[in-house]
């Protein structure tokens, strides 16, 4: 397959770039964090979602030097294979299909549940459904078309979190967040500790996928000058909106009505105006735009990912395919969105001890997400030390604190959910055996897949 056949087109400047990495996000504000405060109530969630945001902070700044230094559409599965070896860009690679092949179904059955509350009788599941086919299609049109929309409707969704903070702050009491803000325990305590840590994975859902953005790299204008802005101006502005929409929903009522629901906050908001106000009508509607900005860049993410891991030999060629015309690669969208659809079916398989549908998603795509974060942080210790000639237009801020906070921070999370969800961390476990298993007996495709510069090991 010659290089024009096989590659991505670059048409992405900053701006658009800004708005693929808040879309991939923004759902997250919308939804899918409220599982959070039945573990650690409000002020115990708080305390979690600030310490994950700086996190966050200091990973996306250290990320963001091995993306310009890396700007390759495999994103942390070509910085791991590049340190590490096939092996570790197996892990990084894998462990990020789950985190993007598990994140949609979640999302889709959030875009459900929201139009189940303007049309009672549609079911959330094929609603979920046809969010896929739809989105799926339009993601294979074209990289400008699906840059270009996801950019309209992530704005959408900005401005409807700015409205909803507006419309209740008026019933805003910090009183009503502070009721039985620590999930049982009088204060922060040692008893209020074992609820924030099972917390953890509903902290990351306010900002887990914006690394997803260095996905598109191979289609970035100057990647090395567009993605430091996008993804620094992406988490400051996921920070501000993730901090203002979690305090204004918990004080407008009883909190805990909103705990363990898919749309807190169109019930947050009912709360203020009633059932019948057209404020409601607006958010409900144009809350739909985060679900779908974020549904419609992680299918964008997704299939970037697949389709570098086929392309490098570690899963099967034909899922590297480009469509000739629209030049996507549209196998591997259609290929993510088959395992998702099964997802949304699957309850008796992936709902465990109790644990919503969605919420259970949710962790298994966290799972993916901190493992993936701390092969990433280990690859940028890795070639600094293995390549220090490596061109470096973007140096992660206070180096070593920064990554090394970040690293530690994820390890931290990672045994922390594996120790509250066990169940969920055995199958993630065994997922990853399993394509390690296929790994080991496929070595031959990847002697054959044609040599990518950007994943050698330096000698």
């Amino acid at each position: 397959m010659s290089e024009q056949q096989a590659g991505l087109k670059r048409t992405l400047g900053s701006f658009r770039l800004w708005g693929i990495a808040v879309g991939l996000v923004i759902s997250g504000e919308y939804f899918g964090w409220s599982y959070g405060w039945s573990q650690a109530g409000t002020m115990g969630f708080l305390v979690v979602a600030l310490a994950i945001a700086a996190m966050y902070c200091a990973f996306i700044f250290s990320f963001t030097e091995l993306t310009t230094a890396i700007p390759h559409a495999g994103g942390p599965f070509a910085y791991a294979c590049r340190a590490f070896g096939p092996t570790g860009g197996f892990i990084a690679g894998f462990a990020t299909l789950v985190e993007f092949v598990f994140a949609p179904p979640a999302i889709a059955m959030a875009i459900g549940a929201y139009l189940n509350v303007q049309f009672p009788s549609l079911d959330p599941k094929w609603v979920a459904c046809g969010a896929y086919v739809i989105f799926m299609t339009l993601n294979i049109l074209g990289v400008g078309i699906a840059a270009t929309f996801e950019l309209i409707v992530t704005l959408l969704a900005i401005f409807e979190l700015l409205v909803f903070m507006g419309v209740v702050a008026p019933g805003f009491s910090w009183s009503h967040f502070t009721a039985h803000g620590w999930a049982g325990a009088e204060n922060f305590s040692s008893l209020a500790l074992p609820g924030m840590f099972a917390a953890i994975p509903f902290a990351i859902w306010f900002f887990l996928a914006i690394e997803g953005a260095s996905m598109a790299a191979e289609e970035a204008k100057d990647p090395q000058r567009t993605i430091p802005r996008a993804l620094g101006g992406g988490i400051i502005t996921l920070t501000v909106l993730a901090t203002g929409v979690m305090i204004f929903a918990g004080g407008v009522g009883d909190w805990r009505t909103l705990a363990n629901i898919n749309d807190p906050l169109p019930q947050a908001m009912k709360t203020i105006v009633g059932a019948n106000s057209g404020w409601l009508h607006m958010l409900v509607w144009l809350g739909l735009f985060g679900l779908v900005a974020s549904f419609h860049g992680i299918i964008m993410g997704y299939s970037r990912q697949i389709f570098s891991l086929a392309r490098a030999g570690f899963l099967p060629a034909g899922l590297a395919a480009v469509h000739p015309r629209t030049r996507t690669p549209h196998r591997a969208i259609l290929a993510g969105g088959i395992v998702g659809i099964a997802a949304i079916f699957s309850d008796s398989l992936i709902t465990i001890n109790g644990m919503s549908l969605t919420a259970s998603i949710v962790t298994m795509s966290v799972f993916g997400a901190i493992v993936m974060y701390i092969v990433s942080m280990a690859a940028l210790f890795k070639l600094r030390r293995s390549e220090p000639h490596l061109a470096r237009p973007f140096r992660a801020p206070l180096w070593p604190l920064a990554p090394a906070f970040a690293l530690g921070m994820a390890l931290i999370c990672l045994v922390a959910m594996v120790w509250f969800n066990p169940a969920l961390a055995a199958i993630f476990a065994v997922m990853m055996l399993a394509g390690y298993l296929w790994f080991r007996l496929t070595a031959s495709a990847r002697a054959a897949a044609a040599v990518d510069a950007q994943l050698r090991v330096a000698s």
